[in-house]
């Protein structure tokens, strides 16, 4: 119950960084700095799993830091915080990946892990959802509605992947989620990222890439 809990707590506090952080970038830089979970998943693993990653695992950790530096933009004061958050969201959710993979070590269901995690998040968000409610048109119940049911496909599968195989190997599939961001970004609200956004997201894929085809070399050989 204690690991179902905390995985429930990150979980929710990552869904938090990472929708405030929606409403203040763009879609696709919100997106890619949620995608550093993966690398703090890495970090973490060290305390939640005992798992000590190699020199190969600590060069793709910095160089995901340094891809994040151009879409945070630290230079730019207060226009940073919100980006800020967003790579707050990136760790909460790399945090409760890892418990996952713990959950899945000890034999708990991915069902049971999604269901825990949905009750306690909406239980969480309930008093908000209370105290600021306000009236949606249908275009936005149809849009949050939306929403959800992707949502909660998405969360099957990733809790499923991340049950049956370590972070390591599957985590870049998890980057077409930027281009996809990116793509409806700017089809349904002509986003686009600027210059150093887009420097960045080539650091941080091209560092996933890589990652990718050196676990994939090491299993063959």
């Amino acid at each position: 119950m204690t690991w179902l809990i905390l995985r429930s707590v990150f979980g929710s506090l990552g869904i938090f960084c990472n929708f405030w952080a929606l409403g203040r970038l763009t879609i696709a830089d919100a997106s890619i700095l949620n995608k550093m979970s993966p690398f703090f998943a890495i970090i973490m693993s060290i305390f939640i799993l005992h798992e000590l990653p190699g020199v190969f695992e600590w060069f793709c950790v910095a160089a995901a830091f340094a891809g994040t530096l151009f879409v945070v933009k630290p230079t730019a004061g207060l226009a940073s915080i919100p980006a800020a958050i967003g790579l707050s969201g990136g760790f909460f959710a790399g945090t409760a990946y890892t418990f996952v993979r713990l959950l899945g070590r000890k034999g708990e269901r991915g069902p049971v892990i999604v269901m825990f995690f949905s009750a306690f998040s909406c239980l969480a968000f309930l008093p908000s959802l209370l105290f600021h409610y306000h009236p949606m048109t249908a275009a936005q119940i149809l849009s949050l509605l939306g929403a959800g049911i992707s949502a909660s496909l998405g969360q099957l599968c990733v809790t499923k992947a991340y049950s049956l195989a370590p972070a390591k190997e599957i985590s870049v599939f998890d980057y077409s989620q930027v281009l996809f961001a990116a793509i409806w970004g700017f089809l349904f609200l002509g986003e686009i990222p600027d210059l150093f956004s887009r420097i960045g997201y080539m650091i941080i894929i091209g560092t996933a890439l890589i990652k990718w085809g050196h676990s994939i070399r090491t299993e063959k050989s």
